[in-house]
């Protein structure tokens, strides 16, 4: 059987996306991700280059996925909530990647993939403030960010207040798209 470099390169990146949101950057170990990608872990540098740029990759795989699947609109920011909180719900290593990135690489490099998405939406809901179609009662970075928090408010809670949550997703999805366009409204 011809040895397949894509192959090699994809069952890496699932196998990183996997160990890293387990275990975070810090926590991650290479010789796992490649034993679990069957793979040597001389095939992680020749890749990525080391560690931290195959923590880069994976986040930026999951990223990519995440607009692929999440549709942005910055005409109705509350069914946008709706859908991250959505894809936290279905895609639980995506949400513990951001989680891991929020906490880990606070110092590290901006990923380009981050830096682009966040100013083309902040771009789209300052376009449609100007239209008077979206409040202006906050600056358009405001409103991406409380729409994205909100969205997360279930998943990063702890876990003695996360007992108390409503036990139905949907109970759960509909508080976060109605909290959202309650602070739309004003």
């Amino acid at each position: 059987m011809a040895w397949d470099s894509q192959d090699t390169r994809r069952r890496l990146l699932e196998a990183a996306i996997t160990e890293f949101s387990a275990h975070g950057i810090a926590g991650a170990r290479v010789d796992r991700i490649a034993s679990a990608a069957k793979a040597n872990k001389q095939a992680i540098y020749a890749y990525f280059g080391s560690k931290d740029a195959l923590f880069a990759a994976a986040f930026e795989d999951r990223i990519r996925d995440f607009h692929a699947s999440v549709l942005f609109d910055e005409y109705d920011l509350a069914e946008y909530g709706g859908r991250m909180f959505d894809k936290f719900e279905d895609a639980p290593e995506t949400l513990r990647l951001v989680l891991w990135y929020q906490v880990e690489r606070v110092a590290g490099p901006p990923l380009e993939v981050v830096l682009d998405s966040n100013a083309d939406k902040v771009r789209r809901i300052a376009a449609a403030q100007q239209e008077g179609t979206v409040t202006t009662a906050y600056p358009a970075v405001a409103l991406l960010s409380f729409a994205r928090s909100t969205a997360l408010m279930w998943h990063t809670q702890i876990p003695e207040l996360a007992a108390l949550f409503p036990s139905d997703r949907s109970d759960r999805r509909d508080i976060v798209v109605r909290v959202i366009r309650q602070v739309l409204e004003n």
